[in-house]
């Protein structure tokens, strides 16, 4: 397999959790059930999922009212495009697509 497919592959999946967690943390916490740690959701959102994350919070309206949240999770997407724009535009490193 292409090493861009693979990775391509993994951002989808892991923004498809990000966003299942955040609807699924919502359900439980309507249900007054044990809840997902914040810090599992922050985690998820770092390892690639911060634009699962942020839909998610969005379409449930979950952890809207908490600023970590609001400003985090877009910091955290913003922080990753400057990476992925750095690595294929200004690193000494060259990315090929093929």
């Amino acid at each position: 397999m292409n090493v861009i497919l693979i990775l391509f592959l993994y951002v989808i999946i892991v923004n498809i959790v990000g966003f299942a967690m955040m609807g699924i943390d919502k359900r439980k916490a309507k249900r007054g059930a044990f809840r997902i740690p914040e810090a599992n959701l922050f985690l998820t959102a770092l390892v690639g999922g911060s634009i699962g994350c942020i839909a998610g919070m969005y379409t449930f309206r979950h952890k809207t009212k908490h600023k970590s949240f609001v400003f985090g999770m877009p910091a955290i997407l913003i922080v990753q495009l400057a990476v992925i724009l750095y690595l294929l535009f200004a690193a000494p490193v060259h990315f090929t697509l093929m």
